[in-house]
């Protein structure tokens, strides 16, 4: 089985993040048209709710999205990203003792979100939209960098690659390197092959497999596969009967060194990636 790549620590705002071991990051869609659970949490008082539950089950961040970024999803505007996450973040931070994570491409956002407690940016555009570089470098947060071929408007709308394993790799090292000239810190830095993300069910699967050989080789890895369609389309199952699945993949990430996992299941998926660490700790001696 795989080492872990980087057994340091995370720096994540007020907390950091022990990565000797894999963490569960609870998802927290405040939006209305999120692919499985859309306009479930938009209520300030379900939210809460939610969060709280999700870290009872063993959850250690919290990931908040305002936007959904699911394939054809529609942009929403600055102010109202900024209006459901922001509040929300502090909310979070002023009840729970956690890692709040946002999952934003927004530089209003970002700021907005840093300076109430926000510990890890979490963007599937890699710091890529205007602004949001030099929001994240003023924040001094961490960071999880993400691959995706075009954008959620088309993204999988017909995704090619040569080689997924070579693009991703050669993607995620520009953006490392962009954001080391720009002043953040190398270990604040994560990883995120972005399962779904401009894919096709096989490019998944490749790039799943390989997910040892994703570069930088020293930075930690993110996984994002939860209730995912790469599940539906391999097991041919709706969105609400994809947790048997989403649990062997999240087995199979800490097996391949991944050392976050965000996921809609918490309770399940904790103790299934603490099964497998078991498994690996015996292995190790």
């Amino acid at each position: 089985m795989t080492q872990a790549r980087n057994n340091s620590r995370l720096p994540c705002g007020d907390r950091e993040l022990d990565l000797s071991r894999t963490h569960v990051m609870g998802i927290l869609n405040i939006t209305p048209d999120s692919f499985s659970d859309g306009g479930r949490y938009t209520r300030r008082d379900a939210a809460l709710a939610h969060a709280e539950q999700m870290l009872a089950a063993g959850a250690t961040l919290i990931d908040i999205g305002g936007e959904s970024t699911r394939p054809g999803a529609a942009l929403v505007s600055v102010q109202e990203e900024i209006d459901r996450v922001v509040p929300m973040v502090e909310a979070i931070k002023a009840r729970f003792d956690t890692v709040v994570s946002i999952d934003t491409s927004t530089p209003e956002v970002i700021s907005g979100s840093a300076a109430v407690g926000a510990g890890l940016i979490n963007d599937i555009r890699a710091l890529c939209r205007p602004g949001a570089m030099q929001a994240a470098v003023d924040s001094g947060l961490a960071v999880c960098l993400m691959h995706m071929q075009g954008d959620p408007q088309t993204m999988q709308q017909a995704p090619h690659y040569d080689s997924v394993l070579v693009q991703v790799n050669s993607f995620l090292e520009q953006r490392v390197q962009a954001c080391l000239q720009a002043g953040i810190e190398r270990n604040k830095l994560v990883l995120d092959p972005g399962f779904g993300f401009g894919k096709s069910l096989q490019h998944n699967l490749e790039l799943f497999a390989a997910m040892p050989q994703l570069q930088p080789l020293d930075l930690p890895i993110l996984v994002g596969v939860s209730r995912k369609s790469m599940i539906g389309q391999a097991l041919d199952r709706p969105v609400d009967q994809r947790l048997p699945g989403g649990l062997a993949l999240a087995v199979l990430a800490v097996t391949k060194g991944a050392r976050i996992i965000r996921v809609h299941d918490v309770a399940e998926t904790v103790d299934a990636v603490r099964m497998a660490e078991a498994v690996m700790a015996a292995e190790q001696g």
